[in-house]
C-alpha cells in the first residue's frame, strides 16, 4: 500500500453541525491532488452531506486561488457552474507542488423567520450566546429579519512539497485560519485555528468541531477561542476519517449581519472524541 493511500483526510469547516446545517461548504473528493491537473470543488449549500441549493454566480463577491505565495482573484463567469443534486462546482487549473487555498465569500442575503425557525436555527447553528441573549431580554417569541453571508475555504496539498500558504488570510468579514500545516503536523499534535471577524481575533467565540468516520458521523463537540482568537482540536492516530469539521458564525453587530466561515483539509490525523 502507497503512503498516500494511508493518509487521513479531515476539515475544517465555520459551520453549524457536522450532520450538517444552514452553511455553505466546499468538498474534494480527496485533497491529495497532482500538479498541473484540474481540481473539481463541489460547493455544497446546506450541510456538507447535501447541498439545499444551487448558488447563483451573481451572488459570488469573491473566489480566490493561492498558491506559491500569490492570490488570484477568479471570476465566476467562468469558473463555477451548476453541479448534481443541487450543488454548484469549482474548477482549478493546478500548478507546481505545494498546499493550495481555495476561498468563497457571497454578498449578503436577507431573509425573515418566525420565532420558533430562528430559535432552533441559533441552537442547531451553534450560536449559543445570541440564543441565551434572546432569552435573558424575553425575546423568544419574537420573529427575527436576518442578513447573512457565508465565507468558505478549502486547503489541499498539490504533490508532496509543503508550502506556507496555508495560513493566508483572505479578509473575509469572518474567517478560520490554520496555525498549522495539516499535512506537515504529526498524529496526536494539537492543531490550532485563528478565528478573525473583520480581520481581527475574536475572543470567546463558540466553535463546533466535528466530522465522519468510515461513513459514520461523530457527535461535534464545542470549544472557544481564547484572547487570541485561537481554538485547538487534540489530533488523535485513528485512520480512516473523513472529514474533520471545525465550524463558527458570528453577529457582526457593526452592521447586523451574521457572518459564517468554513475551512476543509486533509492531513495524516484524526480528532479525538
Amino acid at each position: 500500500m502507497s503512503t498516500r493511500s494511508l493518509l487521513v483526510t479531515g476539515v475544517l469547516l465555520l459551520m453549524a453541525s457536522v450532520a450538517l446545517a444552514h452553511d455553505l461548504f466546499l468538498r474534494l473528493d480527496t485533497y491529495f491532488l497532482e500538479p498541473h491537473t484540474r481540481a473539481r470543488i463541489t460547493v455544497l449549500n446546506g450541510t456538507f452531506a447535501k447541498s439545499e441549493g444551487f448558488v447563483a454566480p451573481e451572488r459570488i463577491a469573491d473566489i480566490s486561488a493561492v498558491s506559491g505565495g500569490g492570490r488570484t482573484r477568479l471570476s465566476a463567469a467562468s469558473t463555477w457552474s451548476r453541479g448534481p443534486d443541487s450543488t454548484s462546482v469549482l474548477r482549478l487549473a493546478l500548478g507546481d507542488p505545494g498546499t493550495y487555498v481555495m476561498g468563497v465569500s457571497t454578498r449578503p442575503r436577507e431573509i425573515e423567520l418566525r420565532a420558533e425557525e430562528f430559535n432552533a436555527y441559533l441552537e442547531e447553528d451553534g450560536i449559543p450566546d445570541i440564543l441565551e441573549a434572546r432569552r435573558r431580554s424575553n425575546e423568544l417569541a419574537q420573529g427575527a429579519r436576518e442578513r447573512y453571508s457565508k465565507h468558505v475555504k478549502a486547503v489541499f496539498q498539490v504533490g508532496t512539497r509543503r508550502s506556507e500558504d496555508f495560513n493566508v488570510v483572505l479578509g473575509y468579514p469572518a474567517e478560520i485560519v490554520l496555525l498549522e500545516n495539516p499535512y506537515a503536523v504529526g498524529r496526536a499534535t494539537p492543531l490550532r485555528v485563528r478565528c478573525l471577524v473583520d480581520g481581527r481575533p475574536v475572543a470567546n467565540q463558540m466553535v463546533l468541531w466535528g466530522g465522519e468516520q468510515r461513513g459514520r458521523t461523530l457527535a461535534q463537540r464545542g470549544t472557544r477561542t481564547g484572547p487570541d482568537g485561537v481554538a485547538a482540536s487534540r489530533l488523535g492516530s485513528s485512520l480512516g476519517g473523513f472529514p474533520l469539521v471545525c465550524c463558527l458564525h458570528v453577529n457582526l453587530t457593526s452592521d447586523s449581519l451574521t457572518a459564517g466561515s468554513c475551512l476543509s483539509a486533509g492531513g495524516e490525523w484524526w480528532s479525538e472524541y
